[in-house]
Formats: structure tokens, C-alpha cells, sequence
């Protein structure tokens, strides 16, 4: 028998929803909110450890619930109040859960491939633009995605929005620029970084090797420790009025570049 909770005043959603607002809070405890059905089936598929699902039966049965899940997960019935108090959005199918973090530390990223292709964002601060490249990086199944020097949480709710999920499916590390700079060297990952100075077109770089494309922010570009160590700084040339274009655009021109290389390789 499930439990059940209608009123919003109850501690345990006092606290999910500190869950869903508040960074800080999400950090000290160590979990996060996931809502809807596509998100937490592939928070499930990439190996997330859910401790509660929340679901409102007047939007999802309780047999589509437990069909989600493949191992025992507590689950509680909920008010529309409750549901309308912890939602982010409207339009979901009245199903939340509560999940664990992992570890993101650089030092544990294993690679399936020997040849990887990674992509590696500095410093990136909208989660709108975050989760757009993470939905890059899984539509080109790249090895990982590094977050340099991280402005945001990885676990904001508008992350795992923007993304689609794709924050669960991706392999993903962070840590400093320098450690990630290491890393890469040590691995023997040629660095090519999106950068005005001493850059060169793109389309002329070989991606076939083992490769990082680096972006950096519209606002401020890459730091220079990227373009002093990189293996070559790359360039899009721009044919219009404005010398940049949106992260995750930019991102994705490269990424499918160093794609289409390897496919023809």
C-alpha cells in the first residue's frame, strides 16, 4: 500500500520543494527533483538511484508508475495542490521523483572508446544553453561533456528541462579548468578550442584522432590557460554582420564536423 500526501504544508514536500528552488539545499542533501515520465525513464536508464516517486493519479495510473521503475521505490500518492506546489511545469504527466547525485569528479571518467571525442564547455552559466549542449552531445554520442569551472548546478531543474533528460544520459565530469587541462594531456586528448586568436577554419583540423572541442561563453570566450594550451584554436567563419553565435549552435557545428570526419574516416 502506497502512502498518501494532499497538503503542501507537509515537511517531507516542505522539503522537496526546497528541493526544486534552492541550489544550496540540493547540494547539502544530495538529491534533486525529476519530473515527468521521459526524464525519469532515462535517469533510470543511466543509472540514477530514485528514493521516491510522487505521482497524482487523476494524470498517471499507479501500474504506468511501477512499470518505470525497475527496482523497489517508494511510492506516494499526491494531491493536485501538492503536485501544482512541486511541478515546474503544466503540461507533465503528474509523475516526480526524488533522485540521488552522482560523482562528476574528472579523475573518475573512463572512456569505452580509445579514440574518444569529448566536448568541453568552460564556464557555462544559462541552463538553457547547458542542457541545449548536453542535447548535442547525446545526439552525437560523444564519449563525455566537461564542465569547466561550473557556474550552475547540474541538477537545476531548468537543466534537466532544457535538456530533455539528456543530463542523465550523457557521461559527465567537472572540475577546474587546469585539472581538466591536465586530464586531457595526460589521456593524450588533443584540445582544439573555439577561439578568435591564432585560429584556423574548422573544417581543416583532423578530428579523427583523440579529440576535446572547447566552447567557451559568448559573453567572455575561453580563458586564456584554453588557447595557451590548446592543439590548435579553431575558428567558424562568420560571413554576416556579427563576429559570434549562440554556445550551443557553435558546439554543434563542431562537434557534427569532427562526426562527419570519423564516419568517412
Amino acid at each position: 500500500m502506497h502512502k498518501q500526501i494532499t497538503s503542501y504544508q507537509n515537511p517531507f514536500i516542505k522539503e522537496l520543494f526546497q528541493l526544486k528552488e534552492k541550489s544550496r539545499i540540493r547540494k547539502q542533501s544530495g538529491q534533486f527533483l525529476i519530473e515527468g515520465v521521459r526524464e525519469i525513464t532515462l535517469a533510470i536508464k543511466g543509472g540514477y538511484n530514485l528514493s521516491n516517486i510522487l505521482f497524482l493519479p487523476e494524470l498517471i495510473s499507479e501500474q504506468a508508475v511501477t512499470k518505470l521503475t525497475r527496482t523497489p521505490t517508494e511510492l506516494i500518492e499526491i494531491s493536485k495542490d501538492v503536485y501544482q506546489k512541486l511541478a515546474h511545469r503544466d503540461t507533465t504527466e503528474g509523475v516526480l521523483a526524488v533522485a540521488k547525485f552522482k560523482e562528476h569528479e574528472i579523475d573518475n571518467l573512463k572512456f569505452n572508446s580509445n579514440n574518444p571525442l569529448i566536448l568541453v564547455a568552460e564556464a557555462p552559466e544559462k541552463p538553457g544553453n547547458i542542457g541545449a549542449l548536453l542535447r548535442t552531445a547525446d545526439a552525437a554520442n560523444l564519449d563525455a561533456v566537461i564542465i569547466a569551472n561550473p557556474k550552475t548546478d547540474l541538477y537545476n531543474p531548468n537543466i534537466i528541462r532544457s535538456s530533455v533528460g539528456c543530463v542523465f544520459t550523457n557521461q559527465i565530469a567537472m572540475g577546474t579548468t587546469s585539472e581538466i587541462i591536465r586530464f586531457l594531456k595526460k589521456n593524450n586528448i588533443h584540445i582544439f578550442c573555439a577561439a578568435l586568436q591564432a585560429s584556423k577554419d574548422y573544417h581543416t583540423q583532423d578530428y579523427t584522432i583523440p579529440t576535446a572541442i572547447v566552447v567557451g561563453t559568448e559573453a567572455t570566450g575561453l580563458s586564456d590557460e584554453w588557447r595557451e594550451e590548446s592543439t590548435q584554436n579553431i575558428i567558424i567563419p562568420m560571413h554576416g554582420e556579427i563576429d559570434s553565435m549562440n554556445v550551443s549552435v557553435a558546439a554543434g557545428i563542431l562537434i557534427f564536423e569532427a562526426k562527419r570526419q570519423r564516419d568517412f574516416k
